[in-house]
């Protein structure tokens, strides 16, 4: 393989699996755990506390396009180390803030640190670097950054009584340091290849050869299947920050909160590891529509359950492994309709609502909380959302193509 021995992917997806976990579970899955506590110790709202954090994911979104220029051209190995050494200070300045405006600033040079070292930057080095055998390992690294939220959601609520959260968040920027700067600097070492075109995958429901990306973009199955995607990652990602206030509601204590959302890490976990199978059986229209409908009834189901506790727990592993299946099926949505060809183009116009949909869902879903009378009513309007998003669904398929 060009550019890297085998060993030498081998050891570039072990980096990565390592760094991804410890990256999402201190710069995202601890925040949720965190947030409560915060709110109650500063006297800020916790709207406010979840809107400094959405505003760091739009930074992210707005610095990962020329973060990817610059993968494109170096490689990520001088893109995520410095983007490592970015969030140890960040998440140290989050931890001290002693206003505010501090807090948010601090959170805005997170969504710096997050753009080279969240996803984005660790797909493309496993892309351009595992060439034809990328979905492989790109899947290994999904199933194992699964675990972010089991590992780092019960080890920060383990963190905040004895230190609080400022002290929760100065350990966890010691473990950035630890981790991820040596990993990135030492373990991403490699020529970086050039990319080489891929032939369409094996029954997609790709376009034919001569498909002008124009009018792709202006088709409706590409604007369906963006409004879809949106939907899907906005109910996705506001479940799962705000997952945690809604079980706080339901007199569970912070620790059983905690190890609810981790406990929703092994289930997204499981919902891959069974992504494939469903993939095979069956097709691209009915996935989507089928895998939206679950989403929906899974956090639908969360607002609705009062207790037990176990069941809440049940519940929250249930709607993991909706947001597991989500995760592959949004990796391959374009993929499954379009040529690689275009894929690029597509995707850079389809990335920029979601992403817009991630950063804003945490901030949404506590400021609704208020207004419609607390979070079960907003988990049954994000079910809402995700049903809608089913039904959209089943217009995604380029009408030049039957119906699979």
């Amino acid at each position: 393989m060009d550019g890297l021995s085998r060993r030498g992917r081998r050891r570039v997806l072990l980096v990565l699996c390592v760094t991804e976990i410890t990256s999402w579970g201190v710069l995202y899955y601890a925040f949720p755990v965190l947030a409560p506590s915060i709110a109650a110790d500063t006297g800020w709202s916790v709207p406010a506390v979840t809107a400094a954090f959405s505003a760091g994911l739009l930074v992210s979104a707005a610095v990962g396009i020329p973060v990817g220029r610059l993968l494109d051209r170096h490689g990520p190995r001088w893109v995520m180390t410095a983007g490592s050494a970015v969030a140890v200070p960040a998440v140290a300045l989050i931890a001290t803030a002693g206003s505010y405006p501090a807090f948010v600033a601090a959170w805005l040079l997170a969504g710096v640190a997050q753009a080279a070292t969240l996803y984005p930057p660790a797909f493309a080095a496993l892309t351009r670097w595992w060439g034809p055998d990328r979905v492989r390992a790109l899947t290994g690294l999904t199933l194992v950054a699964g675990l972010a939220s089991t590992v780092f959601a019960p080890l920060s609520a383990a963190l905040l009584e004895p230190f609080g959260w400022r002290g929760s968040y100065l350990v966890l920027a010691a473990i950035l340091a630890a981790v991820c700067v040596p990993a990135h600097l030492f373990g991403l070492r490699g020529r970086w290849p050039d990319p080489v075109a891929d032939p369409a995958p094996a029954g997609a429901a790709v376009a034919p050869p001569d498909d002008d990306p124009s009018r792709i973009l202006r088709s409706r199955a590409f604007v369906l299947t963006t409004v879809t995607v949106t939907l899907g990652a906005f109910t996705s990602f506001a479940v799962a920050v705000n997952q945690v206030p809604l079980l706080l509601d339901r007199d569970l204590s912070t620790g059983l909160a905690a190890w609810a959302l981790g406990l929703g890490g092994l289930g997204q976990v499981l919902g891959r590891l069974g992504y494939p199978l469903l993939a095979r059986r069956s097709g691209v229209r009915g996935r989507t529509s089928w895998l939206m409908a679950a989403l929906a009834a899974t956090t639908v189901l969360l607002a609705a359950l009062p207790g037990p506790a176990w069941a809440l727990v049940a519940a929250a592993v249930l709607a993991g492994a909706a947001r597991g299946m989500f995760t592959l099926l949004q990796a391959t949505a374009l993929a499954d309709r379009w040529r690689p060809r275009v894929y690029g183009r597509l995707n850079g116009i389809a990335s920029a609502p979601v992403m817009v949909a991630v950063a804003v869902s945490p901030w949404a879903g506590s400021a609704l909380a208020g207004p419609l009378g607390g979070y079960p009513q907003v988990f049954v309007l994000l079910g809402a959302a995700a049903l809608l998003a089913a039904g959209l669904a089943l217009g995604t398929v380029p009408q030049r193509h039957p119906p699979r």
